[in-house]
């Protein structure tokens, strides 16, 4: 049987459907954006940037210039007229200040070699002060758990050419007109620091003359979380009751404008959400749907931080599955599984008696009786942890969490009127951002195809406005997770946005010396000494930058990333540096999780090093080439005390004080970030060759060395042991998870690992693309990159496919009898260095290109 359509497989698919055929037109321009966005509704910035991208079927063409018109209400705001350039992404507005809350039209005439073509779109610019001046921060008056549910009648008198909804919200507020949702966002709007940040949605609305009724149910969110737990949520200096502001505006036919604010007119009752926790799940009563009491609703102190636009995609319903099997283990449990492991809630159907409660537990696996594991083992939550409980008002009710979330395969209840329920009762929704899946990696092994699969899964069941660390236990921004992890979601999905965001997270959360914490948002927990986690900071503007060609995170954050790297310097007496996480979770530690047995000050010292090269980069692309040569001076320091400190030049091998033994993730981090000797590389690779031999062709590796372990084999002359481990089916592997049922990557290489949802050890789809099918880039943006599959000996098929700034670069290669055929993809404006086994390096323009070996 084929495998089913997964909801990222049909996004993919659509995009592809949707690609002007190239045989229709010799040239032709698409994907019109603003601020890297489709028409978006809310842009604050001051010069929003244009991006386009040119297709065509004449190979070697070139864009060779374009002109941007912008206008409002069909009058002419900027001509940029006719400007040669080859450039077709990130070129900002040029004319007078945009006025707030307008809706602008754009179109790009681009000239190209092969000829000429159009694109058009549109862009909605933010509210200034004035026009939230008449919407107030409102809620309900009294800390109990209730829900509020929120609403205001108001007319419409006339045809209305336009209407716009703008939402803050202190949690989530969850708003309607007429009973029906404003857009189909859930869990919205963003979470952010609300003391720096408070996000803004806006959605066109449809409405026509009469009366309407404007309404909302506010979700607790992060921002009023009550359940005590470790992180301290509850306790975040932003905390309070939920809360929200919203501000309709409606432009009529005749020119007239009409504004429906929040303030104290609104009227605010108890709904039947009688509980919401994002962590221990929802009570409700259906007996409270229609409330009997409304009061006015309570204006309550705005949230700190400033109001900003919601940059990353909304979180979404993106796909629904239906049940596999209901067991009971127990009487009266009845237990529904579900195909694989996701991030969402549940759907009851359920018909009974007024008062019948049914209690819902969700989890990734199941206990040895049956029932679903959902225990909380290291009492991370002392209010209840992912659980629903649903109470009847009599008849048939069809249910869902609307703000909570959980990390589920399996599906409990308990309680259910009537006896033994239909397979059709419960069905389960996946729940993400729904970012685009812009790529693709195919092979004819299917153990690499499963690994591909499984960590594209894993890392949309983490995506929920910010990258997290397992949707069932966490759900936090760990900075190192998504460090780790930035450059394969960068080449899987749309993401860029998103991380964009993120990094302004990590940059809120930073400590009074200028160094981030653990977790980004943050409620002032985990201030620890992490150069590893804290390496998120650095990193990540540099991954944006290669994946997207996008330079203003690097200008944004430079001169904090600056700070912070010079204040982590200076706390590392003689150029050593220490770290409270190191190489976590390698195989011999604890499933929970800890630190591998080695020496931390290598990872630390090593991270340290790549963080000092990095921001020299970052500085020189920034025009400061002075301080950019102290921080090369630095390094040169750190390398040297590294060196000093842990190479064993006679045995070409990296030692710590109190190792477990040969430890792989020394050797291969100072082989990853550049601090081995030239003189010893070879050395030093072939010792971690040695080692992963010895251990029957394994990695012993936790989430810092995993990530570039093959990586390092493939490029140190050591393929055929990279492929050994990728390959493996043994403990530890991702093999072994598979041979064990896996559907997704898990948090531990162990089978008693606590999260089957975790992202970090699943960066092996780095090197699927980069080595495998062979397709990196060379420069930002991709504008230059290469093709070198590393593997044509051992597969006899692999592809991959990467939607860059300038369209989609592909590699798709065959070995047939030896003799290996490579079909390449080169978007326009773009070229490609192509290298085959038995051929001479090629250089390619853009087009579609078909090359072979002797």
């Amino acid at each position: 049987m084929a495998a089913p359509l997964t909801a990222h497989r049909l996004v993919l698919i659509a995009a592809i459907c949707l690609v002007p055929a190239l045989a229709d037109a010799s040239v032709a321009v698409d994907t019109p954006r603003v601020e890297h966005t489709d028409a978006p509704t809310y842009v604050d910035v001051a010069r929003p940037r244009f991006s386009w991208i040119v297709r065509s079927d004449t190979n070697g063409t070139i864009q060779t210039g374009y002109r941007i018109v912008v206008s409002r209400r069909g009058d002419v705001v900027w001509d940029s007229g006719p400007v040669d350039s080859t450039r077709s992404f990130d070129i900002a507005y040029g004319g007078p200040a945009l006025q707030p809350g307008e809706r602008y039209e754009w179109r790009v005439d681009v000239r190209t070699s092969a000829g000429e073509a159009v694109a058009s779109s549109r862009f909605d610019t933010a509210l200034d002060d004035a026009g939230w001046r008449v919407a107030r921060w409102i809620g309900k008056g009294d800390d109990s758990l209730p829900a509020p549910l929120l609403r205001k009648s108001f007319r419409v008198d006339g045809a209305v050419t336009r209407a716009m909804l703008y939402v803050a919200a202190g949690g989530y507020a969850d708003v309607s007109i007429d009973g029906k949702p404003m857009n189909d966002a859930v869990l919205s709007p963003g979470f952010t620091d609300y003391d720096k940040r408070v996000e803004v949605v806006a959605t066109e609305v449809k409405l026509a003359a009469g009366e309407h009724v404007l309404a909302a149910e506010l979700g607790r969110g992060f921002y009023g979380l009550t359940n005590r737990n470790v992180w301290h949520w509850e306790r975040a200096p932003w905390h309070g009751r939920p809360r929200m502001r919203a501000v309709l505006r409606i432009q009529y036919a005749n020119g007239r404008t009409q504004v429906v604010g929040s303030d104290t007119s609104w009227q605010v009752a108890e709904g039947p959400t009688r509980r919401d926790d994002l962590y221990g799940g929802e009570t409700y009563d259906a007996r409270f749907a229609t409330p009997k009491v409304w009061k006015a609703a309570a204006e309550l102190p705005a949230p700190r931080g400033k109001q900003v636009a919601q940059i990353e995609q909304p979180i979404r319903v993106v796909a629904s599955l239906a049940a596999t099997a209901v067991t009971e283990p127990r009487s009266g449990v009845y237990v529904f599984a579900f195909p694989r492991v996701i991030a969402g809630w549940a759907t009851f159907d359920v018909d009974g008696p007024a008062g019948s409660t049914i209690v819902a537990t969700y989890g990734e696996k199941l206990l040895p009786d049956g029932t679903v594991d959902a225990r909380d083992e290291h009492h991370y939550f002392k209010d209840g942890f992912q659980t629903d409980r649903l109470t009847l008002a009599g008849g048939r009710l069809r249910w869902h969490p609307r703000f909570s979330y959980k990390g589920f395969r399996y599906v409990q209840v308990e309680g259910w009127p009537g006896g033994k329920p239909p397979l059709t009762a419960v069905t389960a929704q996946v729940v993400h951002t729904d970012v685009a899946v812009t790529g693709r990696f195919e092979s004819s092994d299917a153990l690499l195809d499963w690994i591909h699969d499984a960590a594209v899964d894993t890392m949309l069941n983490n995506l929920y406005g910010i990258p997290t660390d397992t949707p069932m236990y966490e759900k936090n921004g760990w900075t190192g997770d998504g460090m780790l992890g930035a450059d394969m979601f960068l080449r899987n999905f749309d993401a860029g946005r998103l991380f964009t965001k993120w990094l302004r997270d990590i940059s809120d959360a930073r400590n009074a010396e200028g160094a981030p914490l653990l977790i980004a948002p943050n409620p002032g927990w985990g201030d620890v000494r992490a150069p590893t986690w804290h390496s998120a900071y650095v990193f990540i503007p540099w991954s944006l930058w290669m994946a997207t060609g996008d330079r203003q995170p690097i200008e944004e954050h430079i001169a904090g990333i600056d700070r912070y790297v010079a204040m982590e310097d200076a706390r590392s007496p003689g150029g050593i540096a220490d770290t409270e996480l190191g190489d976590w979770v390698s195989p011999e530690t604890d499933p929970a999780g800890e630190n591998a047995p080695e020496d931390k000050r290598v990872a630390a010292t090593a991270y340290l090093y790549g963080m000092e090269r990095r921001t020299a980069e970052m500085l020189r692309l920034t025009g400061k080439a002075g301080r950019a040569a102290w921080f090369d001076e630095r390094a040169d320091t750190v390398r040297e005390a590294f060196n000093a400190r842990f190479l064993d030049r006679e045995a070409g091998r990296y030692r710590g004080e109190g190792d477990k033994g040969y430890r792989q993730a020394h050797n291969l981090l100072a082989l990853a970030f550049g601090l081995a000797p030239d003189e010893l590389k070879s050395k030093v690779a072939e010792g971690v060759a040695a080692d992963v031999k010895a251990r029957g062709d394994h990695l012993d590796t936790g989430a810092l060395a995993t990530k570039v372990i093959l990586p390092v084999l493939t490029a140190t002359g050591h393929a055929a042991e990279a492929w050994a481990v990728a390959t493996q089916t043994t403990f530890p592997s991702w093999g072994f998870w598979r041979a064990n049922g896996a559907t997704s990557l898990w948090e531990h290489w162990k089978l008693a690992s606590r999260s089957r949802g975790h992202y970090f050890l699943g960066t092996v789809d780095d090197w699927l693309y980069g080595d495998v099918a062979g397709l990196r880039p060379l420069e930002s943006g991709w504008r230059r990159f290469e093709v070198r599959p590393a593997f044509t000996a051992f597969l006899d098929h692999a592809s991959a496919a990467v939607m860059t700034p300038y369209g989609e670069a592909s590699v798709a290669w065959r070995n047939s009898s030896g003799k290996v055929r490579a079909d390449v993809v080169v978007p326009v404006g773009t070229e490609a260095t192509v290298t085959l086994p038995g051929l001479p390096v090629r250089v390619l323009g853009a087009g579609r290109h078909t090359l072979f070996t002797p």
